[in-house]
């Protein structure tokens, strides 16, 4: 976790979430999953979510990024984007993620910038576009979530 600790959230969010007793950076972090695949996000708002993923680790046996690494750091991106969007009173969950692979990468970092498309009060779906150091693309993506109501405390 403590390499999420510079994410940028907008002041809002993080007096939303503080009032409420809840972590913002372990609300919003890339998970399990992510932290195990070295998943970083380092700016995260409704309007805008960046993070990046190494390649290394995270290869198939061809040794080219894997699709699966692609889509997970798409899910985590869109996701938060998502999350950010329904507010502290919704959870966001992924319904739909489409892929398209349109290039290989083999070494450094990859960026994922997810933006919305459509941000409704029971759906939210955001277009993930990840890029190699080169600043070429390697995958777009697009995730929908459903937004449905957060359990109750206690």
């Amino acid at each position: 976790m403590g390499e999420q600790q510079h994410v940028k959230f907008p002041q809002e969010v993080i007096d939303e979430y503080t009032a409420l007793g809840i972590d913002v950076v372990a609300m919003f972090s890339a998970g399990h999953l992510g932290n195990r695949m070295g998943v970083q996000i380092t700016e995260a708002s409704a309007d805008r979510v960046v993070g990046t993923m190494p390649v290394e680790g995270n290869t198939q046996p061809y040794g080219l990024l894997h699709g699966g690494a692609s889509a997970v750091l798409a899910e985590t991106l869109g996701s938060v984007g998502a999350m950010l969007h329904g507010g502290s009173s919704k959870i966001a969950v992924g319904v739909d993620l489409n892929c398209t692979h349109h290039r290989g990468a083999r070494s450094g970092l990859v960026t994922g910038v997810a933006t919305p498309v459509h941000r409704g009060r029971s759906t939210a779906t955001y277009e993930v576009v990840i890029t190699d150091e080169a600043d070429k693309r390697v995958c777009t993506a697009r995730l929908t979530c459903l937004l449905r109501d957060a359990p109750a405390a206690g």
